[in-house]
């Protein structure tokens, strides 16, 4: 069983972290979201190598809501281009994956 999938974005702040992961879960988007405060990104933007602190969210969704959690991202992203990535979840204990899968809409 699966067609659950971890999609991943950060975001500038915690406050802008929390904002998301509140309206994910609230929406029924996301079962969990997992803020990870201050990691650090090295990356290319605009020709140039920049640093940044940032905040990684881990988000706990299904494959078929993938495109409304991409919205709802965008929509309260102050980033021009978030990062947003999903990947599968492969397996997992069943008991999470019945309860991931009665949290969402």
């Amino acid at each position: 069983m699966t067609g659950f999938i971890q999609v991943m974005v950060t975001t500038e702040t915690p406050e802008q972290a929390r904002a998301l992961a509140r309206r994910l879960v609230e929406e029924k988007l996301a079962a969990c979201v997992q803020i990870l405060d201050s990691v650090e990104s090295t990356y290319r933007w605009k020709g140039k190598v920049e640093n940044a602190r940032e905040c990684l969210c881990l988000i706990k969704t299904r494959e078929n809501l993938f495109g409304k959690v991409e919205a709802a991202i965008k929509a309260l992203h102050s980033y021009e281009t978030p990062e947003i990535i999903a990947v599968p979840v492969l397996d997992g204990s069943k008991e999470y994956l019945q309860w991931l899968d009665e949290s969402l809409i």
